[in-house]
């Protein structure tokens, strides 16, 4: 969906900037499902925590989007919602950064998905430690172009928080 196929279902700031973070989050989460089930990249924990943010935010966006498009008597409700989209996605590339750094390994990552691997523990409790142990680990990624998909979303979603910003700064400034 380009900027001017939203500008062309809806006039309103608020709005086109709520359908443009939604589509963008649909298509983030579609592109994270094409690399685990299509390509077999199979996501570790932290990559399944950044997921979820877009989880929270597209559904948020699309209330957004209807809350603004009935023109609600005080700005105020899509204002905040706009505001508080712009934290949600700010969360997302917190995670995203710290992804990142436990990709280059410039600090460790949670000790589920790149603790050493090598102490088992006893041998009693081998088994339990083997099922604890998680095989996808957060600090290997796959790098297309340099770029992980943990790079990439810092990105995103920091391009999504300023999509955001714009919404409410626009929609201040017509209304």
């Amino acid at each position: 969906m380009t900027a001017m196929s939203v500008r062309a279902i809806h006039p309103r700031p608020a709005v086109r900037a709520s359908l443009i973070v939604a589509a963008a989050g649909v298509t983030t989460i579609l592109g994270a499902y094409f690399f685990q089930y299509v390509v077999g990249v199979q996501p570790c924990p932290l990559c399944l925590l950044q997921r979820k943010v877009y989880y929270v935010g597209i559904p948020l966006a699309l209330i957004i989007a209807f809350v603004a498009s009935c023109r609600a008597p005080r700005p105020l409700p899509v204002a905040g919602g706009l505001a508080l989209l712009a934290v949600i996605m700010l969360v997302g590339a917190g995670i995203a950064i710290y992804h990142s750094g436990v990709e280059w390994q410039l600090w460790p990552g949670p000790p589920d998905c790149s603790g050493p691997i090598a102490d088992l523990g006893t041998a009693g409790g081998l088994l339990a430690q083997i099922q604890q142990t998680s095989v996808v680990r957060c600090d290997q990624a796959v790098r297309f172009l340099g770029l992980s998909l943990a790079n990439c979303n810092v990105v995103l979603s920091l391009a999504l928080v300023a999509v955001a910003v714009w919404g409410i700064r626009t929609s201040r400034a017509k209304g």
